[in-house]
């Protein structure tokens, strides 16, 4: 459903930005009921607090997809994309740039990434994602574990191809297709550059700030959805 090295995604006739959002929050309340299974004071702890900040979270990954699609006229994730790049530079205008920094804390956030979450610890006070799957081990913490890695990818492939859309194959040749690969392991290699940026130059907020920031990123958003009504 989300285009990583070709415009045109392979799942994308199956829905699009808002099946995509339906599908990452699925597996939030999956993972949360996973946290309260073994009936553990952790567990319920984490599953709580993930809760918590999806609320915050999801509203501005959504309204900040939507002003790429306003550009668009689609929440096709492949007609947004083939958008961008028949706009060229005239995309990076400052609706798209406030979406981007709002999509960029999101990012922080929904992959357990400081200054949200450290998933370095294990301390109660602080940890979210590690509360949810402290008592898992073996292949069920497997899955979990290649489920995070495998939404980190997506976010990230979600936040490259769809404000910076260049490098992506137009059509499916061999070819085109490397050249499409290439350029996707590029452009996460500088977006994973700036999140380690972001972790080295700030440290843990506090739980009860961590809304704040989220917050911040919901206003972002929302000023880059009301900035394409201004300036089209």
């Amino acid at each position: 459903m989300v285009p990583l090295v070709a415009a045109r995604a392979p799942l994308g006739m199956f829905g699009g930005a808002l099946a995509l959002v339906g599908v990452l929050a699925l597996g939030r309340f999956f993972l949360a009921l996973a946290g309260l299974d073994p009936g553990s004071a952790f567990g319920g702890m984490g599953s709580s607090r993930e809760m918590t900040l999806s609320a915050l979270a999801e509203p501005t990954m959504v309204l900040a997809i939507f002003t790429v699609a306003l550009s668009a006229g689609s929440t096709d994730l492949g007609r947004m994309v083939r958008a961008g790049q028949d706009a060229g530079w005239a995309a990076l205008d400052p609706a798209h740039a406030l979406a981007f920094a709002a999509l960029f804390i999101v990012l922080l956030a929904e992959t357990g990434r400081l200054p949200v979450d450290n998933p370095a610890t294990h301390l109660e006070l602080t940890m979210i994602h590690e509360a949810m799957i402290l008592e898992y081990s073996g292949r069920h913490l497997a899955f979990m574990e290649w489920g995070a890695a495998i939404k980190q990818l997506v976010l990230m492939a979600l936040l490259a191809n769809l404000f910076f859309p260049l490098g992506l194959a137009a059509e499916t040749t061999p070819l085109a297709l490397g050249r499409g690969l290439l350029w996707l392991g590029a452009k996460l290699l500088l977006l994973a550059g700036a999140v380690v940026l972001v972790e080295f130059t700030n440290a843990k907020l506090r739980l009860f700030r961590v809304p704040d920031l989220l917050s911040a990123a919901f206003v972002l958003a929302t000023l880059g959805l009301v900035s394409t009504f201004l300036f089209r």
